[in-house]
């Protein structure tokens, strides 16, 4: 590493090594473990929701403990690809198995921050540690690489139990879905058009793996632009098709 500190997951490797670079840090592992314990013994009992929590650890897992963790280190498509897992796939499938079942089922109390600020603060988190000097921070401290990771899953996963919540607007939830699509797609060309790159943890670390630093991050712009982009898209189609049948239904009575 040119900037002279050891990120989390190690060393960048070499390509020949990758498939070599596991993570089985006794505390990632154990915490994996304990959240399956309590997902499984204290979480939701429909088959549904089990699954959708069976498959959110298993994307967990894949992010902390495969190579995935170590190319990281190399890439920084890989890091975003390592962000999307946690913020696109891990956290609306947290979201799913921990849903509520209707409008009726009321939290135990009301929710203390609105929609739209949910929508800001996942925002402002996911271009905070996509800039460059808290990157720079997050991967010069094992601290920071965990307050980075933590809170870019905890914001999504509040988001998007928001968003799939049957008390939650439709209305709402779609210009939720729609805004964050939009300024994840922001970011992702930024980064693309960047005339130049601006994340010194990977300068040096990509030649091996066929990238020049530039097109690595480019490559990073375009997993944001374009595959970010889709599950929010999805799910707000899914949304407005359901919002024109309740609207087609109360016509019809």
């Amino acid at each position: 590493m040119s900037f002279g500190a050891v990120p989390y997951c190690g060393t960048a490797p070499l390509a020949a090594d990758l498939w070599s670079r596991w993570n089985f840090d006794p505390w990632v592992v154990a915490t994996l473990l304990a959240v399956a314990y309590f997902g499984y013994t204290h979480g939701p009992r429909d088959v549904r929701s089990r699954r959708a929590f069976g498959a959110a650890l298993a994307l967990m897992g894949i992010a902390f403990i495969s190579p995935l963790c170590a190319l990281a280190s190399a890439l920084f498509s890989a890091r975003v690809a390592h962000h999307l897992l946690l913020i696109v796939a891990a956290a609306p499938l947290l979201a799913l198995a921990f849903a509520e079942r209707s409008a009726d089922e009321r939290p135990a109390a009301e929710p203390l921050l609105s929609l739209t600020t949910l929508t800001l603060a996942h925002a402002i988190v996911v271009w905070v540690w996509h800039s460059p000097a808290p990157y720079l921070m997050a991967l010069s401290s094992d601290g920071a690489y965990w307050l980075m990771q933590l809170s870019l899953l905890l914001s999504a996963y509040l988001l998007w139990k928001r968003v799939l919540s049957p008390r939650t607007s439709p209305g709402a939830a779609v210009l939720s879905m729609l805004a964050t699509m939009i300024q994840m797609g922001l970011l992702g060309a930024l980064l693309v058009f960047a005339p130049r790159p601006v994340f010194t943890p990977h300068f040096g670390t990509t030649a091996s793996f066929g990238l020049t630093e530039l097109q690595d991050q480019q490559l990073a712009g375009l997993l944001m632009w374009v595959p970010a982009m889709l599950p929010y898209f999805v799910v707000a189609l899914v949304l407005c098709s359901s919002l024109l049948s309740k609207r087609e239904a109360s016509a019809a009575r």
